[in-house]
């Protein structure tokens, strides 16, 4: 393989950002950040769009709540989640109720299994994305009232939104701010990472994961905009995740450069899982957050 003049220069001089690496992520950061989406909440059980207004967990969701807990406090339990089997370095959730909720179940999990857990932290920058006069709506009172701008929101979220809510821009700059302050943390006095190594999974030696890895328990659409962010894509992009109730994400960043590792991890919720993803699937075709 011959390398452009200009590439050569930049690997004798020993610059070490890869190609793809999004500015927000510090150079050289080996780390991984888990993303748990909430559980179902009565807003969404009576399909009202719920933005930021408090909408708390229903009874099934505080049992998927306690579900996704476990299974992070147990992370080599089979099938092994792909997390260090360690503590994790920092929790860090929406300020929303149905966010720390989830949250306090994660906490109170890691302390019944033994496992060392730190403070709750909540973080305004990742509360949802705020949908201003559509909040407590129906799908159908939306329609009938606000439906050029729902239409425009489905079809071009970087153009259009709810009237008295975010624009797509005003949350990426918020989210961003929450991930700068998170990513610099798990940066400092952490070990610092190399791209020089097997980055093709299955080729992994057997030493022990000493990565420091953190929680993010938030909602589904501002987790779009987080793996937007942390991908490098356009907010174009915002359609092309879904986040499935008390699901499960892995955004792994090896050595500055983020990966997605898994998307929607939902084993945990057992016979739930089919009916969630049915339900899943019928909200994320109308818009709703």
């Amino acid at each position: 393989m011959t390398f452009p003049p200009r590439d050569v220069e930049r690997l004798r001089a020993g610059e070490t950002r890869p190609a793809g690496a999004a500015p927000l992520i510090p150079d050289g950061l080996d780390a991984i950040l888990v993303l748990l989406r909430h559980g179902e909440t009565e807003f969404i059980v009576q399909k009202r769009f719920q933005g930021q207004m408090e909408a708390p967990l229903s009874k099934a969701g505080e049992l998927q709540a306690r579900l996704a807990a476990r299974r992070l406090a147990s992370p080599r339990s089979h099938p092994p989640l792909p997390i260090p089997d360690a503590a994790p370095f920092a929790i860090v959730h929406s300020p929303l109720g149905r966010a720390s909720h989830t949250a306090e179940f994660v906490a109170e999990a890691l302390a019944a299994a033994g496992r060392a857990s730190p403070p709750l932290r909540p973080d305004a920058g990742l509360s949802e994305i705020a949908q201003g006069d559509w909040e407590g709506l129906t799908d159908a009172e939306i329609s009938a009232r606000f439906g050029d701008s729902l239409a425009g929101w489905r079809r071009w979220p970087t153009r259009f939104h709810a009237p008295g809510g975010e624009s797509l821009d005003q949350v990426a700059n918020r989210v961003e701010e929450a991930l700068t302050r998170l990513l610099g943390e798990l940066a400092d006095g952490g070990e610092r990472g190399t791209l020089d190594r097997h980055q093709v999974l299955g080729y992994e030696d057997d030493s022990p994961d000493r990565r420091r890895w953190a929680l993010v328990v938030g909602h589904g659409g501002v987790f779009r905009v987080v793996i937007c962010l942390l991908l490098g894509l356009p907010p174009e992009s915002f359609w092309s995740f879904d986040f499935g109730l008390a699901a499960i994400s892995v955004v792994e960043i090896r050595a500055g450069r983020a990966v997605l590792r898994a998307l929607n991890l939902d084993a945990h919720l057992g016979s739930e899982a089919e009916r969630i993803a049915a339900e899943a699937a019928a909200r994320d075709a109308s818009g709703a957050l």
